[in-house]
């Protein structure tokens, strides 16, 4: 078997399998999905995917397009379940994520596309960042840290590496591995405190 197919495949399963426990969590009330960052999400995983498709990622991009499914699941599940403790905060990064979303679509440069695409991503995880952080219960810890180790097989199954086939996932990775450690952290403290 190809390698790269191998890590492709095992990616897509690490990405399903993460967003089960979130969706049990949040059906069991006990995960609490902040809207806007579920919006953002749904948009840049569909785009991304088809981007990273184009540009040549191959297998490395099938996690995210099995991905960009269950972000719209939860997107539309926040509605009823998500937080509704949004600020003004969390308002003003969806309105800089969307801005920045529409100077995105108008790009006819694949650097710049996916550079702004990183950016709306890391933007659009700054409500869940700040959430999790008052509130580290509301989070499942498994999903984002099985999602970065997709997004780590994603690397790896990559075909062609260059700046533009691994930068969002090179993102996601990080913005991922960030809310685990901040949901960590923030329930060690709280335990103790």
């Amino acid at each position: 078997m190809n390698l790269k197919l191998f890590f492709g495949i095992i990616s897509t399963i690490i990405a399903l399998v993460s967003f089960f426990p979130y969706l049990k969590d949040i059906l069991g009330k006990k995960t609490f999905p902040h809207i806007y960052s579920w919006l953002v999400w749904s948009i840049l995983q569909s785009v991304g995917a088809a981007a990273m498709l184009r540009g040549g990622a191959s297998f490395g991009a099938l996690s995210l397009a099995a991905g960009s499914l269950f972000c719209i699941t939860i997107f539309f599940l926040s509605f009823k379940y998500g937080t509704k403790n949004i600020t003004k905060f969390d308002t003003i990064c969806l309105i800089g994520a969307i801005i920045t979303i529409i100077v995105w679509l108008f790009q006819r440069n694949p650097l710049l596309s996916i550079i702004l695409v990183t950016v709306i991503d890391i933007i659009a995880f700054m409500p869940t960042y700040r959430k999790g952080f008052a509130d580290p219960g509301s989070e499942t810890i498994s999903t984002y840290f099985l999602s970065a180790l997709a997004n780590f097989f994603s690397l790896l199954a990559i075909a062609n590496y260059s700046v533009i086939t691994t930068l969002y996932l090179s993102g996601l990775l990080i913005t991922n591995s960030l809310l685990v450690l901040i949901l960590i952290i923030r329930r060690k403290i709280i335990a103790s405190a």
